[in-house]
């Protein structure tokens, strides 16, 4: 196998058949399909892409391909000069390679000014019209906006000759989101207890989908990072300080969130998180790993099942209330994992989840996990009050929990937040933002009921 042609090939093959799917409901093809290449010009992991580019590029024609490239402008030093540099040897670069830039995208801090857009203009062989810059703004939502004001849709449009068949962009309740954005004056606290909190971008799906549901309440996100293991008692040997800003925060948060994740570290302290909060009736979310983190809690903790485990971590433990997935392989890793959308029936159609919902007969929320709960402990888990509301086509996969008496207490099989969109927020996320915000109010009319009381 060789790189050219065999790798090539197969890339745009893959982009020919992605770009002729059907999408948003339609029975066509979309008109334009958007190719995002990462990575820097010149970096030996995109050189295949970039080959495979040039090659799709010449067989569909300049009418059939607009290239954006996306670029930093930045501002070295006490000088405050906008330094085209940069730009100037990636787009060399990126020609050397047989492909030459219809759009420029330039990142910024504060707008380019005249004289940078003409040297870039001069240099890169490209429009001056067709330079387009996305400096920093308040919040990312208007981001659609400037370049709009900057009319990149046209120059797309002149670009692949779409002039008959597109309109001007419908932007009016992208602009009232965007501002309303901006004009929020009130903040809820989300605690998200996970295990690679050092690294946000690690769960960059989940903080999203907060943000959507925030906005449509009304209230701005503020996620308070959590790591797991600081949670844990041995931390609190090891490292007192950290144990307890860990707990501070945790309860000085309006809900809780336990994210997915694989492997046992942190465990215990996922565990401890859902403990406060289903004790002190705070608000929870568990996600995959965090909705199985909830049946191990309730086992240990109410059913008295002092070693109740998930297979994950401790293959021997005589309560496995978490196991593998039957039909999958515990010896190999690869392609063993139940993926994509995949749908959830409701048992029990009055729950929490479902009118979140809308109050469907079942959901469609995709999937990504290897372990389910051990069907033969939901019995004993629902006499306590751990009702799972949701199952698989089989009815023996659980995938949704909530618990009795509790105002928002919640897990997902499910990842809801890949479906999460800015106008479009993610059920349980929303409800969980809702529950956290009630929260908030009820121990804010307290407090000043206690003020007053002592005045």
């Amino acid at each position: 196998i060789q790189v050219v042609p065999h790798v090539t090939d197969e890339i745009k093959q893959w982009i020919q058949s992605v770009s002729s799917v059907p999408v948003d409901g339609q029975t066509r093809p979309a008109d334009v399909c958007v190719i995002e290449l990462g990575g820097t010009v010149g970096d030996i992991e995109s050189m295949p892409f970039i080959e495979a580019l040039r090659q799709l590029s010449f067989s569909l024609g300049k009418d059939n391909f607009c290239l954006i490239h996306v670029s930093l402008v930045p501002v070295l030093g006490v000088v405050g000069e906008q330094k085209t540099k940069p730009t100037q040897h990636s787009v060399r670069e990126l020609r050397a390679l047989g492909l030459t830039p219809d759009l420029l995208a330039c990142r910024s801090a504060q707008p380019l000014i005249g004289s940078a857009k003409e040297k870039l203009s001069q240099f890169c062989h490209v429009p001056v019209e067709n330079i387009l810059n996305i400096h920093d703004v308040p919040n990312i939502w208007h981001v659609p906006l400037i370049l709009r004001n900057q009319k990149a849709h046209e120059a797309i449009i002149k670009q692949l000759n779409l002039s008959r068949s597109a309109g001007p962009p419908e932007l009016r309740d992208w602009t009232l989101m965007a501002e309303s954005y901006d004009n929020l004056s009130t903040s809820v606290k989300i605690a998200l207890v996970g295990k690679y909190t050092n690294l946000s971008d690690s769960y960059l799906s989940v903080v999203k989908a907060l943000l959507h549901a925030s906005v449509a309440c009304s209230q701005k996100p503020s996620i308070q990072w959590v790591s797991a293991s600081d949670l844990e008692d041995a931390t609190a040997a090891s490292a007192p300080d950290a144990h307890t800003k860990a707990w501070e925060t945790l309860k000085g948060s309006s809900c809780i969130l336990i994210p997915g994740g694989f492997g046992d570290r942190g465990i215990s302290g996922m565990i401890l998180a859902a403990k406060y909060a289903r004790e002190n009736k705070v608000p929870y979310l568990g996600i995959c790993l965090g909705m199985q983190i909830s049946v191990i809690e309730m086992s240990r903790h109410v059913l008295g099942l002092g070693n109740a485990d998930s297979e994950e971590f401790n293959t021997d433990t005589p309560d496995c209330v978490v196991m593998y997935m039957p039909e999958v392989s515990k010896t190999h890793l690869g392609n063993t994992m139940r993926l994509g959308c995949r749908r959830t029936f409701f048992r029990k159609p009055d729950c929490l989840t479902s009118k979140l919902y809308g109050n469907p007969p079942h959901v469609d929320e995709r999937h990504r996990h290897r372990y389910e709960v051990n069907p033969s402990f939901v019995p004993m888990l629902e006499n306590a009050g751990l009702q799972f509301v949701g199952c698989d086509e089989s009815g023996n996969r659980m995938e949704i929990v909530e618990l009795q008496d509790h105002p928002f207490y919640i897990g997902v099989q499910f990842h809801p937040e890949f479906k999460s969109r800015p106008r479009k927020p993610s059920p349980p996320f929303t409800g969980l933002i809702l529950a956290a915000t009630e929260r908030m109010r009820t121990l804010t009319n307290v407090s000043n009921g206690d003020a007053g009381a002592s005045e």
